[in-house]
């Protein structure tokens, strides 16, 4: 997963690890999040000041836009947690990303002027409503605001690039690792705590998102816990707990796939 414009340019340090095999970079360190949780709320004071954005409160189901809308504005993610879908062409639906608190929403909108995917909030936050004519504006008038513009395009790029390898390189239980390690390590980027993570998805909605059955995605986590990467806080599952954010990195590590050998 995934954040707003920094300073320096960088692409989240546990999913460089994964993808990269850099055992060094696995797990970021405490300073590294801090100043990550820093820089978002810097970037989130300096875009609410010169956009005025409208505030929107939203609750769990809500719809932030759908499909085939007109675009007119972007969205950025003041707190909570949203999910971005997909429609399938024989209505299936699938989850392509979760956005956390300063990711932005509805770039997909700006190619044909029509959004191409469901923003749904999947629990209580708000959303800052920005119209485009006005950020465009707004970026004239003020770099600041273009650059973390182009930084927070940068890093949905990267992100849904890491998302991709993920499913292509990794075994299926190792896609659930990295799948919560990912979830931990953007709430540990905005200075909350990483090691419970509160699943506010259906097993089933796990999987479409990983390409994987519901069946497959209980039993890596079953396994995870047997393991003990991992363990359950409450009696429906909902709650993981990661005790040790590096052993989790670790797990992915072990079983990232070998790069293929090169023919000459």
């Amino acid at each position: 997963m995934h954040t707003i414009a920094r300073p320096v340019e960088k692409t989240p340090p546990t999913q460089s690890a994964a993808m990269t095999g850099d055992r060094s970079m696995a797990c970021a360190p405490a300073q590294d999040h801090a100043a990550s949780s820093r820089q978002i709320s810097d970037t989130l004071s300096l875009l609410g000041a010169q956009l005025q954005p409208m505030r929107r409160v939203v609750h769990g189901g809500d719809v932030i836009y759908r499909a085939g809308e007109v675009f007119g504005n972007l969205y950025i993610l003041n707190s909570g947690l949203c999910k971005i879908v997909n429609l399938a062409a024989d209505g299936r639906e699938q989850l392509v990303s979760l956005s956390f608190r300063g990711d932005w929403l509805g770039f997909d909108g700006l190619a044909d002027g029509h959004y191409n995917s469901d923003a749904i909030a999947m629990d209580t936050g708000e959303i800052w409503v920005v119209s485009y004519p006005s950020l465009m504006d707004a970026s004239k008038a003020c770099p600041a605001v273009l650059h973390a513009l182009h930084a927070a395009m940068s890093q949905a790029i990267a992100r849904d690039r890491n998302a991709l390898m993920s499913v292509c390189t990794l075994p299926a239980i190792a896609r659930v690792a990295d799948f919560l390690l990912n979830w931990a390590d953007a709430l540990a980027e905005r200075g909350m705590r990483s090691d419970e993570i509160t699943l506010r998805m259906t097993r089933a909605e796990i999987g479409n998102h990983l390409g994987m059955t519901l069946e497959s995605v209980s039993r890596a986590l079953s396994r995870l816990a047997r393991d003990h990467v991992i363990g359950f806080a409450s009696q429906g599952r909902r709650d993981v707990q990661i005790p040790d954010v590096g052993a989790l990195s670790a797990f992915v590590q072990r079983h990232l796939a070998p790069a293929p050998a090169v023919l000459h």
